[in-house]
């Protein structure tokens, strides 16, 4: 199943001493995480079980419709495409099959899994999270160490409840001072991707910090971290204090407020603040003050302005890499250079995804809106709540109403327009205000436009039919509030009749170890990949920067349950216009047709998501190696696990002979063993660097989940020591569930709420 669609969560905290370190990699032993259909399929061909099911939560929200569910009955009846209506009920088959916690269509806590995971208590500072999608790092928020991982990575989490990682960089990002009104946490993200770029947080962990960051709200926070990974970082993070503590009081799967486990837990938590004085490879620091509302004007998230500002030309940058991408840009925005942002109209508007679509979020574009309509321009407004509860809130608050006076739809909890995976995209050259994450070509709808904003921003968007300026239209302080939601649904914990039965919903050992699935563990032999030593073949060019997860495989090839037959779909839109081949592009002429390797002379390749379908439609098409000057974290990540190696050539001149090469379709010999790129008479025209864990791996076609497995026992050591020290981190609490089964959470009933303005006080529960 589309890891985009269908999310899960596994927790675990990091180890630190020197016998987990494998050759420069950290063997973790503490998550929650998301599930990937193809990781399903992959545990029960090896004839393995989800370890640890206490420590995952699934739920479905990619592309999932967002229309009413009034009548909803089931999955096969609601769902109108076929292909994800087979991803969904797949997704129920498995949740059965293998004991997992599940909010399906029908619960009210379902939604996003960036929201529900921190909504429901499931994420807590300390922990690693770790998640099928690249917006993970939403969790880093309450000072865990989240991000998004690829399907195979998926499927060793859940196989061994570990994962083997890199060592990050320390990268600190501090903002003090006082944000102007109508400045949000958003504009303040917007703004660092700005300064840093797409690839300035390559490699590194983000930490938020400053007097500008403590004094957010947890969902600015979440918003905050949620961007990290535009950034081009593999996590951003917060240090917990008493925002966060508040924040998870009273949440279901936190630990219970008051009792000794809060009380220890709170005091674990307050030790993981940086030490005064830490060391980070990096550090920007910037002023409150500075920072207006922005606005993306491009393809990238690093392509924004103030709203104040005009559209960029390639004039306006130093960088000819930069120069082609705004040319790029430009044509594919349809906007020329000089022209104020103020003055650009938008078809249709989107408040909602994984960035913007909790309780805080829909307030502010309420207090936009209120008493007012749309622009008689707006071909459509949506609002998305982020999930089942955020929406029985708002309407609560009476927010629903407030929209759709305005002209709104208000919809179902989901991902809806944020990347079109659904029936909610736009039309080919429509324009959309959004609140979403990416701005990609095609993102949100093959040929679509997107300009990134706040959700303040966007409603006001919606009010004046074009982009503007949110402080012309409301005069207040900082348009989000501090108000904390709490939307506390308990979980049943009725007691199961039998022992038997505890025994089953739990799944534990009979000598009462921790809660692990240890039986059926499959071949723990290490071997399952081909080997790759030497690769020499035809080598196509390719001049572009940032090349993205969407540019590499669009979303509407994800809808798969399979890891095979996506080549066709590789590089889809820059290969056919109309279904037919677009000459021009290098895959559709000649020799390059049987390309093996793929030579990229543009920095950040494989950038965006975290779907692992990139690297196999790569695979699929022929392509074993990719040579480029450097690469996104997660694909790279992703490339070895498929048996796949990325040769990171960062000498211009090395790196543009062999493009040279590639140019001149002659083959292209890379020699793993030696480490080496040669030409096809054998001249070595440069040499690479390579993890010597992963190319021991690669040389030999070792396989990650039963080279871990063989250290089994050493797990059972630490998860015995962890359910000492963290007991609040075992789910054994909530998967109490009685005679429903262990495959879902009841939800508890919604209680009737007199409409009315909007509320700044909580929903009780």
């Amino acid at each position: 199943m589309s890891k985009k669609m269908v999310q899960a969560l596994f927790i675990l905290p990091m180890l630190h001493d020197a016998d987990r370190i494998l050759h420069n990699f950290v063997l973790s032993f503490d998550f929650r995480l998301t599930v990937a259909q193809q990781a399903f399929e992959g545990l029960k061909n090896a004839n393995r079980k989800v370890r640890r099911p206490d420590c995952t939560l699934a739920t479905v929200d990619h592309n999932i419709p967002t229309t009413s569910r009034k009548n909803f009955k089931n999955v096969e009846e609601f769902i109108e495409e076929s292909d994800s209506r087979l991803q969904c009920s797949t997704l129920e088959q498995n949740v059965k099959d293998f004991g997992l916690t599940y909010f399906g269509m029908d619960d009210k806590r379902q939604g996003i899994v960036h929201i529900i995971g921190p909504e429901q208590g499931f994420t807590l500072p300390g922990t690693t999270v770790v998640c099928g999608d690249s917006h993970t790092s939403t969790h880093g928020a309450f000072g865990s160490l989240a991000f998004g991982i690829g399907t195979s990575e998926v499927e060793h989490v859940l196989a061994t409840q570990t994962i083997i990682t890199r060592r990050s960089k320390n990268m600190r990002i501090q903002v003090d001072g006082e944000l102007p009104p109508g400045v949000t946490s958003k504009d303040v993200v917007l703004h660092i991707i700005g300064v840093i770029g797409t690839a300035g947080g390559t490699g590194a962990v983000i930490e938020f910090c400053g007097s500008v960051i403590r004094g957010l709200s947890m969902e600015a926070r979440m918003s905050m971290c949620n961007m990290a990974i535009e950034a081009g970082a593999r996590a951003g993070m917060i240090a917990p204090d008493e925002v966060t503590f508040e924040y998870l009081k009273g949440r279901p799967l936190a630990p219970k407020y008051g009792s000794t486990e809060w009380k220890k837990a709170v005091n674990y938590w307050s030790s993981l603040a940086s030490d005064d004085g830490a060391i980070y490879d990096k550090t920007v620091l910037l002023n409150g003050k500075d920072i207006v509302p922005t606005v993306s004007w491009g393809t990238s998230p690093q392509d924004v302005v103030p709203i104040t500002g005009v559209v960029p030309g390639p004039d306006d940058f130093e960088d000819e890499s930069r120069k082609i991408a705004c040319t790029n840009a430009l044509k594919y925005m349809g906007l020329e250079a000089g022209t104020p942002m103020k003055d650009i109209p938008v078809d249709k508007v989107f408040i909602g995804s994984c960035t913007n679509a909790r309780i805080e979020d829909l307030r502010a574009a309420a207090k936009v809106v209120k008493c007012k309509k749309i622009a008689s321009n707006i071909k459509r407004a949506m609002v998305v709540p982020g999930s089942g509860l955020v929406k029985l809130q708002a309407e609560a608050e009476g927010l629903d109403k407030i929209f759709t006076d305005s002209g709104f739809e208000w919809r179902e909890a989901g991902c809806s327009m944020c990347l079109g995976m659904n029936p909610d995209i736009l039309s080919p050259q429509e324009r959309c205000a959004s609140t979403s994450n990416r701005n990609f070509e095609g993102r949100q709808g093959a040929g679509g436009r997107t300009h990134l904003m706040s959700p303040a921003m966007a409603a006001t968007a919606a009010i004046v039919g074009k982009l503007g300026d949110v402080r012309e239209h409301v005069v207040a302080s900082p348009v989000l509030a501090k108000v904390q939601p709490q939307v506390d649904v308990q979980p049943d914990t009725t007691e199961p009749e039998t022992e038997d039965e505890l025994e089953r919903i739990l799944d534990q050992p009979a000598d009462n170890e921790p809660h692990a699935n240890t039986s059926a563990s499959g071949d723990s032999s290490g071997a399952g990949l081909p080997k790759f030593t030497t690769l020499k073949g035809i080598a196509a060019p390719m001049n572009r920067p940032n090349i993205d997860t969407d540019a590499i495989i669009p979303k509407q090839f994800l809808k798969t349950i399979k890891r095979t037959g996506l080549g066709s779909a590789l590089f889809y839109e820059l290969r056919y216009k109309d279904g037919k081949e677009i000459p021009d592009f290098i895959l559709n002429q000649g020799v390059y047709r049987d390309s093996k390797i793929l030579v990229v002379t543009g920095p950040n390749f494989g950038c965006g998501s975290s779907r692992e379908h990139a690297p196999w439609a790569l695979l699929d098409f022929g392509i074993k190696c990719i040579i480029a000057p450097s690469f996104a974290d997660i694909f790279f990540n992703n490339t070895f696990k498929n048996g796949m190696l990325p040769v990171v050539i960062s000498d211009e001149a090395a790196l543009q002979k062999i493009a040279g090469e590639a140019t001149a379709g002659r083959e292209v010999e890379v020699d793993l063993v030696n480490q080496e790129v040669r030409d096809a008479k054998g001249n070595k025209l440069a040499g690479f660097e390579v993890d010597a864990f992963r190319k021991h791996c690669l040389v030999n076609g070792l396989d990650d989940i039963g080279l871990t497995l063989q250290i089994e026992d050493k797990i059972r050591m630490f998860e015995a020591k962890r359910t000492l020290d963290t007991p609040w981190l075992d789910g054994s609490g909530y998967l109490k569930r009685g005679k429903r089964g262990a495959t879902k959470i009841e939800p508890a009933p919604v209680p009737k709420t007199n409409r009315g303005d909007v509320k700044t006080e909580p929903l009780e529960w």
